[in-house]
């Protein structure tokens, strides 16, 4: 079939060729439309409920009114923001969130390295399965029953461990209450309830790690230290540095259910975080709530966190050849 040429002096394309490529694609979509079914619970999950509330985000810029709507209330451009920034609780707010936040990081973030470092020395395998799957199962209790625990065995009446402070002759204390200790019990409960949970993913990357390089360093006569150290652990930087710029986009958002149950107006002075504070203004207990505000307050914190990634991102990219993006 002869095929003219165009003004531009390109040949179109048979509409055989065409068609045969859309074929191609019809084919290979329907040969794998069982993996397609299977992500669409996922992407209907995203959908609905990450990316479509992220247009209600248009309130933090209004004097929103329930009844009126988006389309009905007022803007207020940043003014939001300004109100938020400008209150003097807005240090308080901030200093709570970086502090937790800093504690978390620091103490938090290499417990699930440590672990599994040390668990991967283990040689019993069923000390290891068995240790793995303990530190593993906090992960499935939820937030309310964990701090129930905590509230048990710290009970200033009935508490195991004021039960020991007094045998010892000490004076019983409500942990609870005391604005000085909601942060370790923060922090210790966070790791607690999460570490093995961490730990997956580097146990599954020195499952990665090329077993000759154990063996020629067990002929030059290395130790187990020595192989942890200089091979085990240089083989998860790239995994680490990773799974730091990660948490470091979550770094300014601490678990609210936690914090929500453990607090009280005895610790607001040292518990009280970002979140919190959106909680009480968006859903206020007494008069109207002010969405509008909650709104910004929240949005400020997701654009600081986008900002800390970025600059995580950056600087990894620079000294590290590991980044996200």
């Amino acid at each position: 079939m002869e095929i003219k040429q165009t003004q531009a002096g390109i040949k179109p394309r048979p509409q055989a060729v065409v068609f045969s490529a859309r074929q191609r694609l019809l084919r290979q979509l329907w040969n794998t439309k069982l993996l397609y079914l299977l992500l669409l619970p996922g992407l209907l999950h995203l959908i609905l409920f990450k990316l479509a509330p992220l247009f209600g985000l248009v309130i933090a810029f209004q004097d929103y009114n329930t009844f009126q709507g988006i389309r009905g209330s007022s803007w207020v451009g940043l003014d939001n923001f300004v109100t938020f920034i400008r209150d003097p609780y807005f240090l308080v707010l901030l200093k709570n969130t970086l502090l937790l936040a800093i504690y978390n990081l620091v103490f938090g973030f290499p417990v699930p390295i440590l672990f599994a470092l040390f668990l991967n020395e283990v040689r019993n395998m069923f000390v290891k399965r068995f240790a793995q799957s303990l530190s593993f199962f906090p992960y499935f209790i939820s937030s309310a029953v964990t701090v129930s625990i905590v509230y048990t065995f710290l009970s200033p009446q009935t508490g195991l461990v004021n039960r020991l402070m007094e045998f010892l002759g000490m004076q019983p204390v409500f942990f609870m209450a005391e604005p000085g200790w909601f942060r370790t019990l923060y922090v210790s409960l966070n790791i607690w309830h999460s570490f093995g949970y961490g730990s997956i993913i580097y146990l599954a990357a020195i499952a990665g790690i090329d077993p000759s390089q154990y063996e020629a360093a067990e002929i030059d006569g290395a130790t187990r230290w020595q192989k942890m150290f200089f091979i085990t652990l240089p083989s998860l930087s790239n995994i680490i540095v990773t799974m730091f710029i990660l948490n470091i986009g979550s770094f300014l958002s601490v678990d609210l259910d936690k914090v929500l149950l453990m607090y009280n107006p005895s610790v607001y002075e040292t518990a009280d975080v970002i979140q919190s504070f959106v909680y009480r203004q968006a859903f206020a207990s007494q008069g109207f709530p002010n969405y509008s505000f909650g709104a910004a307050v929240g949005l400020f914190q997701s654009l600081v966190a986008m900002l800390l990634v970025v600059s995580a991102n950056k600087v990894s990219k620079k000294y590290s050849e590991s980044r996200l993006f």
